[in-house]
């Protein structure tokens, strides 16, 4: 078992006003998934993706990531953890717009401290699996905007993640573009990542193999895609 939730909770106190996100959410996710999360403003997606990504942690509640209990972790570990078993991608790409695609996609490994010459050479391997071996050199500015999101792929893959963590990854693409993505993403899941997916569109949900359906801060339908 790659994750598991246990009557996850989360509330957030605004002046006066309790809000529930997220209220008892059950959910196992098995290595080598490709899974959609889908639902309405306010049913608690960001919020899911957030403890999932362990950029926030649950009110009450158990989160397994690898077997290892992370919902009770401080900051510093959980800043680990996401260096070490998370990759996002996210809709506005989040890249350095004066680096270079090669060094946007080393940026985890600086971060974690990898020596320069095995940086440069992940960094190489994982923007030559995305099809930019020709543009490592290229800043986003000089990208179009399929590239700027296959860099950001990239960077998502560089430390070989558990999961990749995708929020509304073609949100900001042309359609044909959005698909050449979710293609890409394809075959990420074929090759063995475990793929978590944030989206509003039906079409790009149904490429994935599962689609949570979220309502309220529950669970409304958990079905094949």
């Amino acid at each position: 078992m790659l994750i598991d939730l246990q009557n996850i909770d989360k509330e957030y106190v605004i002046g006066t006003e309790v809000i529930h996100a997220l209220r008892g959410l059950n959910m196992k996710i098995e290595k080598n998934e490709y899974l959609a999360i889908m639902g309405p403003s306010g049913s608690g997606k960001s919020t899911l993706m957030n403890i999932l990504g362990c950029l926030d942690t649950p009110s009450s509640g158990t989160y397994k990531l690898n077997t290892k209990n992370v919902s009770t972790m401080d900051d510093d570990r959980l800043a680990e953890i996401r260096n070490k078993e998370i990759g996002f991608v996210f809709q506005n790409f989040n890249l350095l717009p004066r680096a270079s695609a090669l060094h946007n996609v080393e940026l985890p490994l600086i971060y974690n401290g990898t020596p320069a010459a095995e940086r440069r050479d992940k960094a190489e391997k994982a923007l030559t699996r995305v099809g930019l071996k020709d543009r490592m050199s290229h800043r986003p500015n000089e990208l179009s905007g399929g590239q700027r999101q296959r860099v950001a792929v990239a960077r998502a893959l560089v430390n070989n993640p558990s999961i990749i963590l995708a929020d509304e990854p073609t949100g900001n693409l042309d359609t044909r573009t959005g698909d050449e993505i979710m293609e890409l993403f394809e075959s990420l899941h074929d090759t063995g990542n475990t793929i978590i997916l944030v989206t509003h569109e039906e079409y790009i949900a149904e490429h994935s193999d599962r689609i949570v359906r979220l309502r309220d801060g529950r669970i409304e339908r958990d079905e094949a895609a």
